[in-house]
């Protein structure tokens, strides 16, 4: 028996949501490919669903990791000083060249694929940079700022086109540059900084969607989100009476055979 569709949706962000929250890794590399492969979503709607879902999914991590002081909010401001207006300008460009064409959907699915492969040499080489990264001093205070904001503008860039690499390489590239972090507090600062990150794409995407670039489809499928975010069905209510009352848009117009017994009555009258 085949499961309905909103279910696996529900499904589908029940185990992504549940693997963001213990590694912090997982919502771009794992939900973009559902939706595209699973679900035959386009490319550009799926980087922007996935950005509306991760902006839900990561605030509550946020608030997690936040309460049990898991944040190191001067990275997390670091980060973002270089990734929000990156995806923004990102995001701009997009909006502007076009994301519907068959060579932007190319694209996409190539830098898609491109991260996805990134995102598992940072995953399988993590222990030994880890290592590497113990071993050496902290940078000083500039050199180390500007890294984090340069990795924070790459991040947003890669992010925006592809919603992979936020987590995964984030977190890689923060072990480097800040080895006397434990692990739990780089998960949970890179947590919080994929919070504005998402959050200005989502935002970009909502003001350009009445871009003729980007219609059709939608840059975020509403449809697929709300069951991704919580489980429940996006459309749900009872038909009203003018629902019920209303014609069939396939019903034709009555034959004309059908009122002449009823023109003979009115005459008749």
């Amino acid at each position: 028996m085949s499961l309905p569709i909103e279910v696996l949706y529900a499904l589908s962000g029940l185990v992504v949501g549940f693997v963001v929250g213990l590694t912090g890794v997982g919502g771009g590399s794992l939900m973009t490919p559902l939706l595209i492969l699973l679900f035959g979503i386009h490319p550009a709607t799926a980087v922007g669903t996935d950005l509306l879902y991760a902006a839900t999914t990561k605030s509550a991590g946020t608030l997690v990791h936040g309460f049990n002081r898991l944040v190191d909010w001067r990275v997390v401001s670091r980060l973002a000083l270089g990734s929000v207006p990156a995806a923004a300008i990102t995001l701009w460009v997009l909006a502007s060249t076009g994301t519907q064409t068959s060579g932007a959907s190319h694209a996409l699915a190539l830098v898609l694929g491109t991260m996805l492969v990134l995102t598992a040499i940072s995953i399988v080489l993590r222990p030994q940079l880890t290592r590497f990264a113990g071993r050496h001093r902290e940078l000083p205070m500039l050199p180390q700022t500007l890294l984090t904001i340069a990795t924070g503008a790459a991040l947003g860039i890669l992010v925006s086109i592809s919603s992979v690499g936020a987590g995964a390489i984030g977190v890689t590239i923060l072990i480097l540059l800040y080895p006397k972090l434990s692990t739990h507090r780089i998960v949970g600062s890179d947590i919080a900084h994929a919070v504005p990150l998402t959050l200005v794409g989502v935002a970009a995407l909502r003001l350009d969607s009445g871009h003729p670039h980007c219609q059709p489809p939608r840059a975020a499928d509403q449809r697929a989100h709300h069951p991704l975010a919580a489980g429940n069905h996006p459309d749900h209510r009872r038909p009203s009476a003018r629902d019920q009352l209303s014609v069939p848009s396939n019903a034709g117009p009555p034959k004309h055979e059908a009122s002449r017994p009823l023109d003979r009555n009115v005459h008749a009258r």
